[in-house]
């Protein structure tokens, strides 16, 4: 009997998925009174967006990784959605390279 990873994915997917997925979800300390902006989990708050979307910098399985995500409010903790994309460092500069191109697009 054998089974199949899931549908439609080998195993170039998986590792690539599992290579570049956000961090597991863990428990956050409130940041309200603390103004160093580290978490808990290391990670380190840069900036709320809105309401509900925050970005921070985070280091996992030994790289930096900007993690732009959704929070939703559990027990009076924020937590990090599945929403939410996390760029390692070539991806970050080559976004960052582009922005004057999106800023002229938005004008």
């Amino acid at each position: 009997m054998s089974f199949k990873r899931g549908k439609g994915k080998n195993k170039d997917e998986d590792d690539y998925i599992s290579e570049h997925a956000p961090p597991k979800k863990t428990s956050k300390k409130d940041t309200s009174g603390d103004d160093s902006g580290e978490e808990e989990d290391g990670s380190i708050f840069i900036c709320e967006v809105s309401k509900n979307r925050r970005v921070s910098v985070r280091n996992w399985q030994g790289k930096v990784y900007v993690d732009i995500r959704e929070f939703y409010v559990k027990d009076g903790k924020q937590m990090p959605g599945k929403k939410g994309i996390s760029l390692n460092m070539d991806q970050w500069k080559e976004l960052r390279a582009h922005v004057d191109e999106i800023d002229k697009a938005l004008a």
